[in-house]
């Protein structure tokens, strides 16, 4: 943790985030485009219809392969040091590479790097790799983590009658546990649309022609060996761009994340007023201290610090998928500074769902708190009893439930009294008068089953 640090993701936060330093860090971004220069270079020595492009030996192939796959910080602070002089990242790999080959017998092929390429060939196809290791492999798996610990807890409270709250009145029981699930249910709808995220690439010259790729070799096939390379890379393949693929897949993904937390967002909410409500009861943490002068004080920190880093991340996401998809003419550079920001965004919603995960499991469920609100809320049994009227044909059952109980405090006594003067069958008068604000949660229960994994 440096205390110096201008972010908390790099700061207060750096522990929580520093897996994600190898997908969207400066050397991070380095090293992709790096990645993905020497598998072009691979690419043109693998076509026969590139003979200057001689093939190489098994020992030149891992020597290529092992200026990726050995890639470390020193390389990183190297290729640094050479866009000191150039001004160019991109044009400071194509030399970096190029000091590493003439130190081996690649050295005849040097001139090959970056063939044809413009600079957005390389990072439009690096952005891309990022964004799919740091999805599939950070945020997905966070996400998930924080909806299997809901969905187990919604499992095992799916019988816990709690009063429900519209309006922030009480209103019609229903479980703890079928609470939860609706999350659980809504969160694996987001993920199940950023797994099926498409992540797009491109390579096709200065303005997506293949200009001077024909120019070269006018008889060769290059947006066939497009996109045989970019679907090599295990990306989408997109045919038509101008200089830059135009980031609409990212925009995508982004709002498919922004859906994602702002359920999250709502889940916190929630579990905050459940908390304040008693519903929920949290674990004391030898040494914390709730409040600077309050000792009581157990307060909901977790759910509070998740609530303030998911709206950090949408900011981003929000941003980034409003600004990415529009470029001025055929290229502006706007996107370059904009793209850099995208593990902004994944780095608070991890350190988000870091600390959700970390609230729920210092919570207990307090039963008899819930008890307690639905025994002194008997009115809410005023709908069971109005619509079993409807059923039997009484007139205006509403609106005579609605004069016993509307503001009123009614107690078991004066509703059991109430339901003694109807005209109703034996079966449903049975039914009512052994009702209770717990017993009346329809099938709450079955439905929180729902999302058992």
């Amino acid at each position: 943790m440096s205390l110096t640090a201008i972010s908390p993701i790099d700061g207060r936060y750096s522990r929580q985030t520093s897996a994600a330093a190898q997908y969207f860090s400066e050397a991070a971004l380095i090293k992709f485009r790096v990645r993905v220069e020497i598998e072009w270079l691979l690419a043109l020595s693998a076509n026969p219809g590139i003979p200057q492009v001689r093939s190489f030996n098994r020992q030149e192939t891992a020597y290529l392969l092992d200026i990726v796959s050995g890639f470390d910080i020193a390389a990183a602070e190297r290729v640094k040091e050479i866009e000191r002089v150039t001004n160019h990242d991109v044009k400071a790999v194509e030399y970096y590479i190029k000091e590493r080959l003439s130190m081996s017998t690649l050295v005849d092929v040097k001139e090959w790097v970056h063939f044809a390429c413009t600079s957005e060939d390389i990072n439009n196809l690096a952005y891309a790799l990022m964004l799919q290791g740091g999805i599939t492999r950070l945020y997905i798996p966070a996400a998930r983590k924080v909806s299997d610990f809901v969905s187990r807890m919604a499992v095992d409270l799916s019988a816990e009658p709690m009063l429900a709250h519209t309006h922030g009145q009480p209103a019609s029981p229903t479980t703890l546990g079928k609470e939860l699930a609706v999350f659980v249910a809504r969160w694996d709808r987001q993920i199940r649309q950023i797994e099926a995220q498409e992540y797009l690439g491109k390579i096709n010259g200065a303005v997506g022609n293949w200009n001077a790729h024909s120019a070269a070799y006018p008889e060769l096939p290059w947006p066939m060996i497009a996109q045989e390379f970019v679907e090599a890379l295990g990306l989408t393949y997109n045919p038509l761009t101008t200089q830059i693929e135009p980031h609409d897949y990212m925009a995508e993904c982004f709002h498919a994340m922004i859906r994602f937390n702002n359920i999250a967002i709502d889940f916190a909410r929630d579990i905050w007023a459940y908390i304040s409500l008693g519903y929920f009861k949290q674990g004391v943490v030898a040494g914390e201290v709730g409040s600077s002068t309050m000792p009581h004080k157990v307060n909901p920190i977790d759910f509070e610090n998740g609530e303030a880093n998911l709206g950090m991340a949408n900011a981003v996401f929000d941003h980034l998928a409003g600004k990415l998809p529009h470029s001025r003419l055929q290229r502006d550079l706007t996107d370059s500074s904009a793209l850099r920001n995208i593990g902004v965004g994944v780095a608070h919603s991890l350190i988000a769902f870091a600390s959700i995960s970390r609230g729920l499991a210092k919570l207990t469920a307090d039963s008899g708190a819930m008890e307690r609100d639905l025994d002194s809320n008997w009115v809410v049994l005023g709908e069971a009893i109005q619509t079993v009227m409807r059923k039997a044909g009484h007139e205006n059952p509403y609106e005579k439930l609605k004069e016993l109980t509307r503001g009123a405090k009614i107690g078991p006594k004066q509703m059991r009294e109430f339901i003694e003067t109807l005209e109703l069958p034996a079966s449903d008068k049975e039914r009512l008068l052994a009702m209770t604000p717990s017993s009346y949660i329809g099938l709450a229960t079955c439905l929180a089953d729902q999302v058992k994994r």
